[in-house]
């Protein structure tokens, strides 16, 4: 298996390269029930669908991935992604942690890490996100890396079975927090 490359540090977590040879661990996470649950989903994606699914993610410069890697001992723990609209310099966020790294405050640090790529490096507007509402756990971690509720759709996510509310949130550059992992270079 090949090492995380990781490109931004940040304080426990770092962001790398999503890599090939994790794609079994990366559905794995996505196909956790707390994942299907979190995303409103009703049934896991095949291996051969998440497997098809890989050659176009990579060719396609407008939607980076980002392994989430723990710093001390470089261990994989999640995904980021941010899905870009080129055209309005917008993206949306999803991210997906693997089950046992959960509950530790490791979402609000990916989500910061993320932001600050894509406010610093990848020079984007605005990041939005969907989330069912009674992800109360997702919420508060987007919050406290910097996202706001900016509206609902009534009804259009499933949360235990049952039609719930699916809130929207995005960021701006002026509402990212905290220090960026990036450090300027002297001239």
């Amino acid at each position: 298996m090949s090492e995380p490359q990781v490109l931004l540090r940040g304080r426990r977590l770092g962001l790398g390269h999503a890599r090939r040879d994790m794609l079994a661990e990366y559905h794995r996470w996505e196909n956790d029930p707390g994942t299907l649950l979190g995303y409103g989903n009703q049934f896991p994606q095949a291996w051969e669908t998440r497997e098809a699914g890989w050659a176009g993610q990579r060719a396609n410069h407008n939607y980076p991935q980002f392994e989430v890697v723990r710093l001390d001992g470089e261990t994989p723990i999640g995904i980021t992604t941010l899905i870009v609209n080129t055209y309005v310099r917008t993206a949306e966020f999803i991210i997906v942690l693997a089950p046992e790294a959960r509950g530790n405050g490791y979402a609000t640090e990916a989500t910061h890490l993320t932001l600050d790529w894509a406010f610093h490096l990848g020079a984007l507007r605005m990041v939005w996100l969907k989330v069912l509402e009674p992800n109360t756990a997702g919420i508060t971690a987007y919050r406290k890396a910097g996202f706001q509720e900016s509206g609902r759709m009534r009804q259009s996510g499933f949360w235990l079975g049952r039609p719930v509310d699916e809130l929207l949130m995005d960021a701006l550059p002026e509402d990212f927090t905290g220090p960026s992992a990036l450090t300027p270079r002297p001239a």
